[in-house]
């Protein structure tokens, strides 16, 4: 710093609770999904609606009726989400007895979509190919 110059810095502003963000789309998402290369992911069509399948399954997928993007949780985790923030997560009755959760598109957290989808992909990978690809056989 020179002598008689004061450098300032713009503080990055916080987001506050409830603020909303531009919604995502499934084209978002996908790109995210995309985007971490991981093996054995491929772009599909389930129900007549684009979806990501991992190792063959059903990975990731948007509910055309509540135009929302759907994760897979477990249980816990769906009532653990839904109680804590309503007004992002939800599920309705045709996803109530499956491990799903919706989440509404302008309040979707982007690094809790990617952790989510990296668990998921992890979960549902063959032994085998996990093992290969944690030690960077792949």
């Amino acid at each position: 710093m020179t002598a008689g110059k004061k450098t300032t810095r713009k503080k990055a502003a916080k987001k506050k609770p409830g603020r909303k963000n531009a919604p995502v789309t499934y084209d978002v998402l996908k790109d995210l999904a995309l985007s971490l290369d991981l093996p054995n992911v491929t772009e599909a069509m389930s129900w007549g609606q684009p979806c990501l399948k991992a190792h063959g399954k059903l990975w990731f997928f948007w509910s055309p009726s509540e135009d929302a993007p759907v994760f897979k949780v477990p249980f816990e985790e769906r009532d653990m989400l839904v109680e804590a923030d309503p007004e992002t997560y939800f599920f309705t009755d045709h996803y109530k007895n499956h491990k799903l959760v919706l989440a509404r598109p302008e309040r979707v957290d982007m690094a809790w979509a990617k952790a989510n989808l990296i668990r998921v992909w992890r979960e549902m990978a063959p032994k085998r190919l996990l093992k290969a690809y944690d030690s960077g056989e792949l």
